[in-house]
């Protein structure tokens, strides 16, 4: 519009040269200034021959569309000279034409505005609603088409009533479709037809009409429900008792067409397909058979006149069909223990009903019997819930499960008693989530012969009610499931995977799951438990299951020091501890922990410690080590210098034999070099003389003052130490020695010596260990060396003496020949000064 005034005062200027003059100097003229999208436009213009700006000079015309150029043809013509010009195809809904002639500058000297779009559209899909409600309304509505005209358009609503002859026109606005009839337009029960007219400058069009009666159109207000009851005698029936609203309750007489929808008490959805019922009265109640016997039903109806829109859905009302007994079985799982003790087992059964079972009933209960017949005896259970505990003895092998109403007994469910097997198959169970109500569970499993599927088993970790235990079967060749039920989020489940073998179930395999997860309600607070040189252990208590509020996935510890320097360390979630390595004792550290699920982290509170630059710890285990490590070296030398050094080892551990038990024949060289105390024994060896020494007397001994065996003292108690104080035994003290020997044998000469003509002194030792077995006779046994006057001394060394004298020509020494080690011990007669 602005360019279009530009280019008549352009043309107004050049045109007008006084006051007087008042023609423009040219005239552009075309055949339309509206056309259709696209098609050609031609146009004229003419250049009056007294215009200033052709006066004398050499004209050119020439013709601008937009900022495009286009060629005109000269053509012959009285008022002055003349151009035409010819656009092929005008491609913009709106443009300026214009003329312009070509003198020392380009100048426009005229113009016209040329708009284009297209003919409107037949309306198409018209509607029209009765609005039964006061006012009593008829709206019709259409859709203009799928083209834009880039015309103004303009719509018309026409409606004839053919009952009245009466037409009606209803001018719209442009733009608007929608028209609302008010009641005086139309009669709710007379035939009447309806269409709409569109114009535009190029043109106009008209939709098909309708024909319709306004009741047929209307949409009713949601039916009420008056009362659902069962008929007697008619199992599976419900007669349903309704009526239209109060505003339209005066339409009792039409014929309308109904719809029912139903479900059970405790299902979540409605019927898929409601069921239609044609032309029924308000006042008239509908049947709805082919019910389950026994069950409670939600009911809701919707009413529509004809084909008139439906009303919504009326509120909904109870009903319960007539009972009859339980029928179908019933979906078992057991889980069994023994009772060794007793000879009991016990059992938790849980039951559900199968796709077959039918309640039949509203006041369910189920008895658990271990006999088949109905007989009181065999009854172990009867409850309303879905589980049942109890007892039975060991050699039971199945029992019977039934569900009872108030119209009779199913028949019994027969459920097998097998012990729990030692067997795992199942591995890997995880969960994933679905949404709020569905999480899928996968296992895998070992091939197995005996394997005939699967249980699935769950429930709330929260809860201690076993009313709340769910299970799905499955066969063998499934290794996933869907369960579904009303999961809580944040809160956790227990899913087990049980295999089922032919003879019983096998191991079960357990994890924990949530529907939705988020970051845990608490953190633990960390615990110093101890620090050792640069390290400091940390450990916290666990979480509490109701605060978890997912799986935890990771627990991470972040220390830093003074200096601001931040370290992290991460423990298993198993695991409730972490140790800080290669810490600085004169720095002062803070610590936190975080706490990660799947479905966030929450940080715990700030703890400060530091680092004691002595440490006791250390040092008692230092010390303690070292006291152990000298100790295994002192051990290790003296256990050397003791297997190295027999005498020593004797000195310490001498053996002493037994009297009674030994013999002086067994007193070799040999083995009284090698015998040695058994460590395993407190008795000393008494096989072998542990100890033989050889004292040489530097002066004679008298017969009666020195030799204590020939004493006529009766208490030789004493003897011990009167030799420990003669004085040709300096080197010698018996009772302060921890070990003695038996007995000392002293010689006057040398060890080996044999031509000593002095007798040889045997002196007595100092054991208190009795040397006869009867000490009450002082009588000398054979084994003992008695000089008496005028008598040759008895030799006899093995038991009691019975023929001890030696036979004529015979030397007594001979008897030595059988003791090579006592050979060197031949008694010679020796005098006693």
């Amino acid at each position: 519009m602005l360019l279009l005034v530009i280019v008549m005062l352009l043309a107004f200027v050049n045109g007008v040269r006084n006051e007087d003059d008042v023609q423009p100097c040219a005239k552009v003229q075309t055949a339309s200034t509206v056309v259709p999208l696209g098609s050609p436009v031609s146009a004229t213009c003419v250049i009056r021959d007294n215009c200033p700006l052709v006066i004398g000079q050499a004209v050119h015309i020439e013709w601008r569309l937009g900022d495009r150029l286009f060629p005109g043809s000269l053509v012959a013509n009285e008022s002055g000279m003349g151009s035409e010009v010819v656009i092929p195809s005008f491609n913009h809904t709106r443009g300026f034409l214009t003329c312009c002639v070509q003198a020392s500058t380009l100048q426009v000297v005229g113009g016209v505005e040329i708009r284009a779009g297209y003919r409107p559209e037949a309306p198409q899909n018209i509607s029209c609603q009765t609005n039964l409600t006061t006012p009593n309304t008829l709206t019709c509505s259409w859709d203009p088409g799928q083209q834009e005209t880039h015309l103004l358009t303009k719509y018309s609503l026409h409606t004839e009533i053919w009952d009245t002859n009466e037409n009606f026109t209803y001018e719209l606005p442009a733009g608007v479709h929608r028209y609302i009839i008010p009641r005086t337009g139309f009669g709710l029960f007379s035939d009447m037809k309806i269409y709409v007219k569109a114009v535009n400058e190029l043109g106009e069009a008209t939709s098909a009409p309708i024909i319709l009666e306004p009741v047929s159109a209307a949409k009713f207000d949601p039916p009420t429900i008056l009362k659902i009851q069962a008929e007697s005698k008619r199992y599976g029936c419900l007669k349903l008792s309704w009526s239209l609203s109060q505003q339209q309750a005066w339409m009792r007489d039409l014929r309308l067409n109904l719809e029912v929808r139903i479900k059970t008490a405790d299902s979540s959805y409605w019927s898929e397909q409601p069921i239609l019922v044609n032309r029924v009265r308000p006042a008239r109640s509908v049947d709805q058979c082919r019910l389950r016997h026994g069950t409670q039903y939600l009911a809701q109806i919707r009413v529509r006149y004809q084909q008139s829109p439906w009303s919504e859905w009326s509120s909904r009302q109870s009903g319960v069909t007539l009972e009859t007994a339980p029928a179908g079985r019933l979906d078992s799982w057991m889980k069994v223990s023994g009772d060794q003790l007793h000879k009991q087992l016990n059992i938790q059964l849980f039951w559900k009903p199968s796709k077959q079972f039918r309640a039949n009933g509203q006041n369910l209960s189920y008895i658990v019997s271990g006999k088949k017949l109905p007989v009181t005896n065999g009854k172990v259970c009867s409850t309303k819930g879905n589980y049942c505990t109890f007892q039975l003895p060991e050699r039971a092998k199945k029992i019977y499960l039934s569900a009872v109403n108030a119209a009779g007994k199913s028949s019994p469910t027969e459920v097998r008693i097998h012990l729990p097997k030692d067997r795992a198959v199942v591995s890997d169970v995880s969960v994933i989530p679905q949404d709020d109500r569905s999480l899928l569970v996968q296992w895998k499993n070992l091939v197995s012969s005996t394997l005939i599927g699967f249980v699935v088993d769950w429930r709330p970790l929260l809860k201690t009610d076993l009313s709340l235990t769910q299970f799905e079967i499955t066969d063998r060749n499934q290794t996933r499931l869907v369960i579904t039920g009303s999961f809580e989020p944040y809160k956790p489940y227990g899913i087990s995977v049980y295999p089922r073998f032919k003879d019983g179930i096998g191991l079960p395999q357990t994890v924990n799951a949530y529907s939705r997860q988020k970051a845990p309600s608490m953190v633990p607070k960390i615990q110093i438990k101890k620090s050792w040189q640069s390290h400091v252990e940390l450990t916290w208590d666990e979480i509490p299951l109701d605060q978890r509020n997912g799986i935890i996935q990771s627990y991470k510890v972040f220390y830093c020091d003074k200096k601001g320097t931040i370290n992290v360390v991460s423990a298993e979630p198993g695991e409730r501890r972490v140790v800080l390595k290669g810490l600085n004792t004169e720095s002062l550290y803070e610590a936190f922990m975080m706490v990660s699920t799947s479905g966030g982290s929450m940080n715990g509170s700030t703890i400060q410690f530091n680092m004691d630059p002595f440490d006791a710890v250390t040092v008692v285990t230092t010390l303690i080590v070292s006291g152990v490590g000298l100790s295994l070296v002192l051990i290790i030398i003296v256990m050397t210098c003791f297997s190295n050094h027999k005498r020593l080892k004797g000195r310490f551990w001498p053996a002493v034999p037994d009297p009674a038990n030994s013999s002086i024949k067994r007193w070799t060289s040999e083995s009284t070099q090698d015998s040695h105390l058994d460590w395993d024994n407190e008795e000393p060896n008494p096989m072998y003389l542990s100890h033989l020494s050889f004292l040489e007397l530097p002066v004679k001994l008298s017969k009666e003052d020195d030799d204590p065996w020939l004493s006529n003292k009766e208490d030789t108690s004493d003897l011990g130490e009167s030799i420990c104080g003669s004085p040709f035994l300096s080197g010698y003290c018996g009772s302060n020695s921890d070990s003695v020997p038996y007995a000392t044998v002293i010689f006057s000469g040398p060890c080996d010596s044999l031509t000593s003509k002095d007798p040889h002194v045997y002196l007595r030792s100092e054991s208190t260990q009795p040397l006869l077995e009867n000490e009450e006779s002082v009588t000398p046994k054979c084994y003992q060396n008695m000089a008496t006057d005028g008598m040759q001394s008895e030799q006899c060394f093995f038991g009691p003496c019975h023929n001890c004298v030696p036979e004529e020509g015979n030397d007594p020494r001979i008897l030595w020949d059988d003791f090579p080690f006592l050979h060197s011990l031949t008694l010679n007669d020796t005098q006693i000064d």
